[in-house]
């Protein structure tokens, strides 16, 4: 089953998107912002990302641009947060994300994107 790396400085979101996930059988990490992201996308390998924009240390767009650019990791990324304009998912998308859900993205949402991702 797909390894996911769950980045967001929110622990009740972290720990939200972690049962979900783990109750459809996946194997969840969890980071608290972009800079520990990093540091674990460097030592582990992860089949998907779910990123939160805002965070403190490195957002979720630098975090993103600079996973792209280190090694070329090609793995995909769920940007998951609360901006919701068309520039924000634009800047989602330019920044190397695959696709961008607006919180709170509902169970049934996350998985079938998690899925159709990993496949």
């Amino acid at each position: 089953m797909a390894k996911i790396l769950v980045v967001d400085d929110s622990l009740t979101v972290r720990m939200y998107h972690r049962q979900i996930l783990e109750s459809a059988g996946y194997e969840v990490d969890e980071a608290e912002n972009g800079m520990e992201a990093l540091e674990k996308a460097q030592m582990n390998k992860y089949d998907l990302f779910l990123v939160d924009i805002n965070m403190p240390v490195l957002d979720g767009y630098s975090f993103v641009k600079r996973l792209r650019e280190g090694e070329g990791n090609i793995a995909p990324v769920i940007m998951v947060s609360t901006e919701s304009e068309s520039k924000d998912i634009e800047m989602s998308i330019k920044s190397g994300a695959s696709l961008h859900l607006i919180k709170p993205v509902r169970p049934e949402d996350l998985l079938v994107n998690v899925k159709i991702l990993t496949a």
